[in-house]
């Protein structure tokens, strides 16, 4: 058993409260078990409870055996001085205040429904995708609904989270966190953390600087991904590439990653780093002020536009230097332009409207939210199976962020819809 199913039994009551007592045997009644609490310090504060004929009101301490709160030196810590309760599976060991009185202890084994702890078992042991697979038609919509709007909060708020990081890395500087962001969404999952490092050796104020020539974007984007070294191509664009690069490497004595870093195995060739290159190229070329001019673009469509780019003519019959292919356009999808949308748009308007205290930023990054059809992936499409299809990408973010923070966690005690099917 782990503790937060206890957690779970204390919040909920989910025990037998009739002639609760306490180890050494006082009448116990919980009037209100009090409100959990995510920080640092005991786990419930603002309990009431009565023991013999006294009122209590404090905070409650949880455990599976009453040896843990020495284990973990509660006992030397004044933040669980208000303690009044110590609710325990089992109690192996008497615990003491620091003032020598006994902590009085609620030792719930023998409380507990064998029935629920079944349940819980059930859960905790399932082998199934999900652990509540077999059950989750029992649940009725209306929790599955309100529970994805709070999982689309608390994905937003992980996502932000990183949107800060961003934005202090690049010294408050909007523009260049969000080139960093949406080179990372760029490169996928595949080659995410390698589109960042070269946005990282490239910042935007180095392209911001050459702006008005397309091939100079180009030449330093390619050539600091390291994938001008050692070309044979003797096409007039490459070699321009090239002599463009050796002259500005020079003049900014720039360092290039290695080409090794690139992944090319298994990606299809539309993924391929040189094609992204050439797209997120051409993209800033466009619009070098491209968070400013997402800021000024408030619907969908328009949205789409912005990021509707033409690469330069080489890239219609190659997808790698040197490597000619049978011709076609290689411009963004709409489907991968949503994805950087819900990636990096999202995010960023969100983060900006709760920092600049302007609301319509927040509200439009929930529309395009709203608005936005669910991306297609192998999570969405397991959940679908089993009932749960997505609506819009509010509901398919909110899906995603079940499956890897609480399903794969087995945090069903702590999900609406594991809590209701126990409760």
């Amino acid at each position: 058993m782990r503790e937060d199913f206890l957690h779970f039994l204390w919040r909920w009551r989910r025990f037998s409260t009739h002639h609760l007592q306490t180890t050494d045997g006082q009448p116990l009644e919980v009037v209100h078990p009090g409100e959990p609490n995510a920080h640092a310090g005991p786990d419930f504060f603002n309990a009431r409870i009565r023991i013999g004929d006294t009122l209590w009101a404090g905070n409650v301490e949880i455990h599976l055996r009453a040896s843990e709160w020495l284990s973990h030196r509660h006992e030397s810590d004044r933040a669980y001085d208000n303690v009044i309760l110590h609710v325990v599976l089992d109690e192996d060991e008497v615990i003491y205040r620091s003032n020598g009185q006994r902590l009085p202890c609620l030792a719930l084994r023998q409380y507990i429904p064998q029935g629920l702890l079944e349940q819980y078992h059930c859960l905790i042991h399932a082998r199934e995708w999900i652990p509540c697979a077999r059950r989750l038609s029992e649940v009725s919509a209306i929790i599955k609904v309100n529970w994805l709007d709070r999982l689309l909060v608390e994905r937003l708020q992980e996502k932000t989270n990183a949107v800060a990081q961003r934005l202090a890395e690049a010294n408050g500087h909007w523009e260049e966190a969000f080139y960093r962001q949406l080179a990372y969404s760029f490169g996928l999952k595949v080659n995410a953390d390698t589109f960042e490092a070269l946005a990282r050796i490239t910042p935007w104020h180095l392209l911001s600087r050459h702006r008005d020539n397309c091939l100079q974007v180009e030449a330093l984007l390619f050539g600091q991904a390291g994938l001008l070294d050692n070309i044979t191509d003797d096409d007039t664009y490459v070699q321009s590439l090239v002599r463009e690069y050796r002259f500005l490497q020079h003049k900014y004595q720039l360092h290039p990653l290695a080409a090794s870093q690139w992944k090319f195995f298994r990606l299809r060739p539309s993924n391929f780093p040189t094609v992204r290159i050439a797209q997120l190229a051409a993209l800033l070329y466009r619009a070098p002020l491209l968070f400013s001019a997402v800021l000024d673009t408030p619907k969908l469509q328009d949205l789409e536009k912005l990021f509707e780019v033409e690469h330069s003519p080489y890239w219609t019959t190659h997808y790698r230097f040197g490597q000619p292919s049978p011709a076609r356009r290689k411009s963004l999808s709409k489907a991968f332009i949503h994805a950087l949308i819900v990636n990096a748009v999202v995010p960023f308007l969100f983060h900006y409207g709760r920092e600049k205290s302007l609301v319509v930023y927040r509200n439009q990054a929930l529309y395009l939210l709203d608005v936005l059809s669910p991306e297609s992936n192998a999570i969405l499409e397991k959940w679908g199976d089993l009932g749960l299809k997505p609506k819009n990408a509010a509901q398919a973010q909110g899906l995603i962020h079940l499956k890897t923070r609480y399903c794969q966690m087995l945090r069903c005690l702590e999900c609406a819809i594991g809590t209701a099917l126990l409760r």
